[in-house]
């Protein structure tokens, strides 16, 4: 089925987002795992899984469309350089995807591509309720408990 080429490149736009998000976690996952912050480590490999997962979401709804995935692109990366930092450079990168999800939903309904936009729904919900309130309550608990007390409590076993 032939989609709308406005819809496609907004979906490649939104690819480009979860395959930064996978890149960047993926950095910070090898820290945490150096570091010894195994809870960190474990939580951030399933935050890679569930951003796969949307990437797989996406690229079959460009293929649907007639189009091609675009799986070259990425935005800049930003890899912290501490526990605090990269939870904060995750949160801004999930604030940036969601900002454009909700535009790219507003564009799937002024196209009348109200499946796609049902599809760009369950990622927002995903990035809202889950990805970004996770991040938020991190850097939260770094607030309240001071950054030693937190990074005690991240070490756990492997």
């Amino acid at each position: 089925m032939q989609g709308h080429p406005d819809v496609i490149s907004t979906l490649n736009t939104l690819l480009t987002g979860e395959l930064t998000a996978v890149d960047q976690y993926m950095a910070h996952a090898g820290f945490y795992q150096d570091w010894g912050f195994h809870k960190l480590y474990q939580h951030t490999l399933h935050e890679i899984q569930e951003e796969q997962t949307h990437a797989n979401a996406l690229i079959a709804r460009i293929h649907l469309l007639d189009g091609t995935p675009d799986l070259a692109r990425r935005h800049p990366l930003r890899i912290g350089r501490d526990v605090p930092s990269m939870l904060a450079n995750d949160l801004a990168l999930e604030y940036q995807v969601i900002a454009e999800l909700k535009d790219a939903m507003a564009l799937c309904e002024s196209v009348r591509d109200y499946q796609t936009r049902d599809i760009l729904l369950v990622l927002l919900r995903d990035t809202e309720e889950d990805h970004a309130y996770w991040l938020e309550t991190q850097l939260g608990l770094i607030e309240k408990l001071g950054l030693p007390n937190y990074l005690q409590s991240q070490t756990g076993t492997p």
